[in-house]
Parts: C-alpha cells; structure tokens; sequence
C-alpha cells in the first residue's frame, strides 16, 4: 500500500516548537473563550521569534470551524500563531463565534507559510506542496497547500476554487489581470 505523502514542506520546526505553538493557540482560544487576559507566553526558540506568516485553521468532528491567517510575515511566529488562534475561534465571518462548549471538540491545525512567489506559468505548481494566492483588481483569494489534497482536486479545479474563493468567476485565473502566488507551508 503506497503511502500518501503529507502535504506542505518541512521548515525545520522541531517538536518541541510545533509543541509550544499548539499550546499557545489552545491556550488563546481558552483564555478568549472565558473572557480572561492571555498569559505572558515565554518563548525560548530562535525559530518562534522569526517574523512568519500562518494560518491557524480549526475543525469540529472532523468540518471546518474557522481558518485565519497572516500572509506576510510581519509578527513573531509565535505571535501570529495567538493572534489568528484567537480570530479562527472568534472572528472568521463564515462561523459564529466557538463557544465555551465546544473547546473540548477542537482540532488545531497549524500552517507555518513560506514566503509567496510570483508565478508566469501554472506548470510551477506542485499539488500537495503548494498553495495558492490569486490577486485580481480589488479581489483576492487563498486556499492552503492541504486543501487541493484533502478534497482531491488536480491543478485547474485548485486554480478555479482559488478564483472563486476570491470572488471571481472560476475561469479569471487564465485573465491577464490575474496575479497567481505560490508557497508551501509546514502543517500540523
């Protein structure tokens, strides 16, 4: 039986920092969720004080229950990683806000982003390695390297839900207007 291979990239990221960066998220989404004051989060990794993009994504039995994230990488990884925690839980305009009730039921996935590349030919992308960002005018698009895996999806059906995500018709990303980024992300 072939094993499927994992989606995204290895950032270097050791168990311990993934460790930390999860306890971190499920501490901020808690503390938020009872109204408290986050604790002072003490950081000893190099590599959680490096300015990263992430996306934090939850799920409940198994369905999405918010996904938020930074793209650039313009605070401390550990930082981003509470901030988009606690906008996941709270602030993704898809769902309502997690109530106390459900914090038992959920699942923390973490997606550490490498830096975004410009493309001129959709033969760069790789499915299960990278995600992509599709720009057009005033509409703007992300779908994370794990979802063209998780539902399947070969390179046009990723690039059209890319575009419909962004909210343009599905076939913009052929538009000369159209600006298509890559990256890859570490995700667990």
């Amino acid at each position: 039986m072939e094993k499927i291979k994992k989606p995204g990239v290895d950032l270097g990221l050791t168990s311990d920092d993934k460790a930390s960066l999860y306890a971190i998220a499920r501490t901020a989404i808690e503390y938020a969720a009872t109204m408290k004051k986050l604790p002072d989060v003490e950081i000893k990794s190099d590599v959680l004080k490096e300015k990263r993009g992430a996306f934090v994504s939850l799920h409940r039995h198994g369905n999405l229950r918010g996904c938020i994230g930074y793209i650039h990488p313009s605070k401390p990884l550990y930082q981003t990683v509470q901030e988009m925690a606690i906008a996941a839980a709270f602030n993704d305009p898809r769902f309502g806000p997690v109530s106390y009730n459900e914090l038992d039921d959920l699942d923390i996935e973490i997606s550490v982003l490498t830096p975004m590349k410009k493309i001129e030919d959709i033969k760069e992308i790789e499915i299960g390695k990278h995600g992509l960002y599709i720009i057009n005018k005033h509409h703007h698009g992300l779908l994370l390297p794990q979802v063209a895996t998780n539902y399947g999806w070969n390179k046009k059906t990723f690039l059209e839900q890319t575009c419909m995500k962004a909210g343009l018709p599905k076939d913009a990303w052929m538009d000369n207007d159209t600006e298509i980024y890559i990256f890859s992300a570490d995700i667990f």
